[in-house]
């Protein structure tokens, strides 16, 4: 499988829990910006020998920010660019009121069929202390005008353990939010970033927050309230319906293959890891001069493959398949990591079959913990 991800680093407002690669909108060179990016797409596929593409996912930053023609642009390239397969999944991130009709009708005529919403909160009050500029209403009207432009795979994030929120409060986001009667559901925990506003607020302990009983809680509630809802928990933090599950995520998780467009974008191809700069302008500045904008890249050796075959794919309900694991390394898994798998057992956080190894449903309350006895 080939997978394509592609960062739009551009947002009108930066909120206060974000430390992806991002930049205000304002004043930023956009049309050089998707020029360049374009450029960057052509010089791979230049280079490569370029199987169908299963997958592709436009994320950010926030890439609704960009205009009906930008969006066009970027869209039209990468169908130019690339052989898309037939029923490939093509994801955008969007923010709640930057779903106009307009940019949806254009997503869709160029071939954009899934949405993935950060809606993370149905509390307004929430929202803004968060650093959210949309508002409920906002969120209701996008999905609204995904509907009647056509859209059926859509998707909304939430965040539950945030500042001041309590879990009558998270219980009342998911009661709204299912009310929407979407396919599927990502959900995170809030995690505090360096160089985040929250992380400097709570460097001076004025941030806060519920605590870890109170965040378990949220997240047996989550749990128990989607399986309730048929949206069936396929991996820690993501629910869908049969059939909605995120095919591009997935393609991480399995520890599969994927290209990196964007500045900041990580790709995996062969046997390498490889990151793009990230400040747009040291992005920008060896495309100008028909180079291409690689930052760092690393060949993986065997036990690092390994190792993150088992921290990602344990992510997932279903494990890490032993038979699938034995023809990709040559290893048998029970024995290539039985200490880690062991002593996971004994503590009840994972769970080994003759099929595979999996998280226990105590396991994916504390999965860091997991992940990091297997490297």
């Amino acid at each position: 499988m080939t997978a394509i991800y592609i960062h739009i680093p551009f947002c009108e407002h930066i909120c206060y829990y974000c430390d992806f690669n991002k930049v205000f909108l304002e004043g930023q060179p956009v049309d050089e910006y998707v020029d360049l990016l374009i450029k960057e797409m052509e010089m791979v596929t230049a280079k490569h020998t370029m199987e169908p593409v299963e997958t592709v996912f436009v994320g950010g930053g926030t890439p609704t920010t960009l205009t009906e023609a930008q969006l066009a642009k970027l869209c039209s390239a990468v169908q130019h660019l690339f052989p898309i397969a037939e029923n490939a999944e093509f994801s955008f991130e969007a923010n709640p009121g930057d779903l106009s009709l307009s940019k949806l009708q254009v997503m869709k005529d160029h071939g954009v069929n899934r949405l993935s919403m950060g809606v993370q909160s149905f509390n307004n009050e929430l929202l803004k202390k968060i650093g959210r500029i949309h508002t409920v209403d906002d969120v209701y009207q996008s999905v609204n005008n995904a509907k009647q432009v056509g859209f059926e795979n859509v998707s909304i994030d939430l965040i539950f353990s945030l500042p001041g929120q309590t879990e009558a409060d998270f219980e009342d986001t998911l009661t709204k939010a299912l009310d929407l009667d979407l396919p599927h559901y990502s959900a995170y925990s809030l995690i505090i970033e360096p160089k985040t506003i929250f992380y400097n607020l709570m460097q001076k302990g004025k941030l806060l927050l519920p605590g870890e009983d109170a965040e378990a809680n949220m997240y047996e509630k989550l749990m128990t309230t989607m399986e309730q809802h048929g949206r069936k928990q396929y991996e820690i933090s993501n629910f869908a319906k049969p059939g909605f599950e995120s095919r591009h995520n997935i393609v991480y998780w399995s520890n599969e293959h994927y290209f990196g467009f964007g500045a900041g974008a990580h790709g995996y191809v062969g046997e390498t890891r490889y990151a793009n700069y990230g400040p747009l302008k040291k992005y920008m500045q060896p495309l100008e001069k028909n180079e291409l904008p690689t930052f760092q890249q690393k060949e993986l050796t065997l036990k690092e493959k390994m190792e993150e075959e088992m921290f990602l794919g344990l992510r997932k309900v279903a494990g890490v398949d032993k038979a699938h694991f034995q023809a990709k390394f040559g290893q048998p898994l029970d024995t290539t990591f039985a200490r880690a798998i062991d002593k996971t057992v004994e503590k009840g956080w994972l769970e080994s079959t003759p099929e595979s190894v999996r998280l226990t449903r105590r396991g994916r309350f504390l999965g860091n913990n997991v992940f990091q006895e297997f490297l």
